[in-house]
């Protein structure tokens, strides 16, 4: 399977571009927020990618991170949610944001992204709230993709480096995890505090949730 691509982008539409990787071109389907987070035209960029082979039909999608990757891989699990759907609740939420609504069961967030019905948004919360901290606490590096052996890595000479760090959120559920709190606890107090202050960061959301995970008398 092939689980990234490092290449020049030689063409873009609205829903997927075509990269060149060694003179071999690769259509990957990416969601709106990582086609606008992605380089123009000419630039080389890396993005990890799932696969999906079918007798009729086979295709690429690609993610900046390993955190949307395994969303979507989660989102597709469940039943009613393609492709297609999955890349819509991403564009429509971002990697954070389906971690909050999921962590706090709150089907209405999933529910904004276009095509998705009030029965199948529902169905995503509860069929992956068990999920969240998992996921959460992956943080999106690339050196964790290093170690995927079930992944071919191509890349093109002289493509530089992408650096990623763990996002606040990922820090926040660690460190509350190393306090004793059980992760789904964290994962519900960590993704409301993000929600009440998105600009917040690791110390706040920190502070944040620890309060929100004290007793209550």
């Amino acid at each position: 399977m092939i689980g990234k691509l490092t290449g020049r982008i030689d063409y873009r539409a609205a829903d997927h571009i075509l990269i060149d990787v060694r003179g071999v071109g690769y259509i990957v389907f990416c969601s709106e927020r990582t086609m606008a987070a992605l380089p123009a035209v000419g630039q080389v960029c890396a993005l990890f990618t799932d696969m999906v082979v079918r007798e009729d039909l086979m295709q690429l999608f690609g993610f900046m991170t390993l955190a949307e990757k395994e969303w979507h891989r989660l989102l597709t699990s469940v039943q009613g949610v393609g492709a297609k759907a999955s890349l819509a609740i991403l564009g429509t939420l971002g990697v954070d944001g389906v971690s909050r609504a999921i962590a706090l069961g709150d089907w209405n967030a999933v529910k904004a992204a276009k095509g998705i019905g009030p029965k199948i948004a529902q169905r995503v919360v509860l069929d992956l709230k068990d999920k969240a901290p998992s996921v959460m606490a992956m943080g999106g590096s690339v050196a964790q993709a290093m170690g995927d052996a079930e992944a071919e890595v191509i890349e093109a000479p002289l493509a530089a480096p992408v650096a990623q760090h763990p996002s606040a959120q990922a820090e926040a559920l660690s460190a509350l995890g190393n306090l004793g709190y059980a992760p789904g606890d964290a994962a519900g107090a960590v993704a409301q505090a993000a929600g009440e202050n998105p600009e917040a960061d690791t110390p706040v959301l920190i502070r944040t949730a620890l309060k929100l995970l004290a007793p209550k008398g």
